[in-house]
């Protein structure tokens, strides 16, 4: 009896069809997500286990560096709340002299981080928001207690949110010095504003404690 011959089928797959579909998921994320842009003042936050994650908006941000020169940041240029920095330099104009073109406030707005003092502040926005990055700043004056800016800038910051809550975030460098700290909280205390959040780098909670639970649940979630 003839023996019945099976026809051998290849195994060869062809792998242009998933690298297509791979390339094509690729393209859509790099597409699809939003970078984080890079931060204008570098700063190394100490570590801490707490899990809270704090909103950007409704913020107002202040930054102390490694050289303990202290910076403001109000929102980012997309902020809902952008028009109301038109309000807290119209203030600060205002109340400290300065005359500011149109320009120059709206360089303000557009500005991803402000340190220069009240007498630099003009010929600061003067400067194109593509330079700035780019510009030595100064710093705030916050040491001289008799001219303490940053009193100032969180007073017209104050008017700007009447009626809205407003975070007060600090965000300071492992190596900036604690006497430009408490000079922050001072200035903050002048305005009547006893709350505050530290800006943190996240480490992990000890294994048992109620954090580390709570973060393993999350996980699970």
């Amino acid at each position: 009896m003839p023996s019945i011959k099976m026809p051998r089928k290849s195994t060869d797959t062809d792998m242009t069809p998933f690298v297509d579909i791979a390339f094509l998921i690729l393209s859509f994320f790099i597409m699809a997500t939003k970078f984080k842009p890079e931060e204008p003042v570098k700063v190394e936050t100490p570590n801490s286990v707490s899990s809270d994650i704090l909103k950007e908006s409704n913020a107002m941000l202040i930054t102390i560096d490694k050289d303990s020169k202290v910076y403001l940041n109000f929102s980012s240029v997309n902020d809902p709340n952008k028009d109301k920095l038109g309000t807290i330099i119209d203030g600060v104009a205002t109340s400290r002299g300065i005359a500011l073109s149109d320009a120059e406030k709206q360089n303000f707005k557009n500005a991803p981080i402000l340190g220069v003092p009240f007498a630099s502040l003009k010929s600061y926005l003067d400067i194109p928001n593509a330079q700035q990055g780019a510009t030595p700043q100064p710093g705030i004056p916050v040491l001289d207690s008799l001219n303490n800016e940053l009193i100032w800038w969180i007073a017209e910051t104050k008017k700007a949110f009447a009626g809205e809550k407003l975070l007060y975030l600090i965000k300071g460098d492992n190596t900036s010095k604690y006497p430009t700290f408490e000079a922050v909280i001072n200035a903050l205390r002048r305005n009547e504003e006893f709350k505050y959040n530290l800006i943190t780098a996240q480490e992990g909670a000890p294994e048992g404690t109620e954090l580390f639970i709570q973060r393993l649940r999350k996980e699970r979630e």
